[in-house]
């Protein structure tokens, strides 16, 4: 199937992202999300590809991971891979959906910050997006997670998202 990609997409040199605000709790800000994810897909080798990133609320998130994964809670983030799936042509590789109210709790238990955690959130979706499954791998995924965060791209002071309250 073939999608097109309209003015809601952020495009770069080497792929496109869509950002989608469906929550109303947080401010969120496309570009620097974009340019963290373009700079993720570049450290995994991948050129020539688009995305799609969705934040929503609690509910929508809860009924999501209810449907998808048979597990009634609000989660963090779900991926939704499109194998051959294409965005004006450009390899789809699929959807990130995350809770930011969930994000914002994860980041107080862990005692990190919003911003750091919604970077390990949209990495992680990356990934999984990639093929990567830390169910069913001894580790892998989770320690090219934290390699990756470790680089300057992914601690850059650009702000992702912002509560409203």
């Amino acid at each position: 199937m073939t999608r097109n990609i309209s003015q809601e997409w952020q495009t770069g040199a080497d792929g496109a992202i869509q950002v989608s605000n469906r929550q109303r709790r947080f401010r969120i800000f496309r570009a620097p999300i974009a340019v963290f994810c373009g700079s993720a897909m570049d450290a995994l080798g991948k050129a020539g590809w688009c995305l799609s990133v969705s934040f929503v609320g609690r509910r929508t998130m809860r009924t999501l991971n209810r449907e998808y994964r048979k597990r009634d809670y609000a989660t963090d983030v779900l991926s939704f891979p499109y194998p051959g799936e294409l965005e004006d042509g450009i390899p789809f590789l699929g959807e990130i959906v995350i809770a930011p109210e969930v994000a914002l709790e994860q980041a107080g238990r862990w005692r990190t910050g919003l911003q750091q955690e919604v970077r390990r959130l949209l990495l992680h979706g990356i990934l999984h997006l990639r093929g990567w499954d830390h169910e069913k791998d001894a580790g892998e995924m989770m320690r090219l997670e934290k390699k990756l965060l470790r680089r300057r791209w992914a601690r850059t002071p650009a702000q992702l998202l912002e509560p409203k309250f």
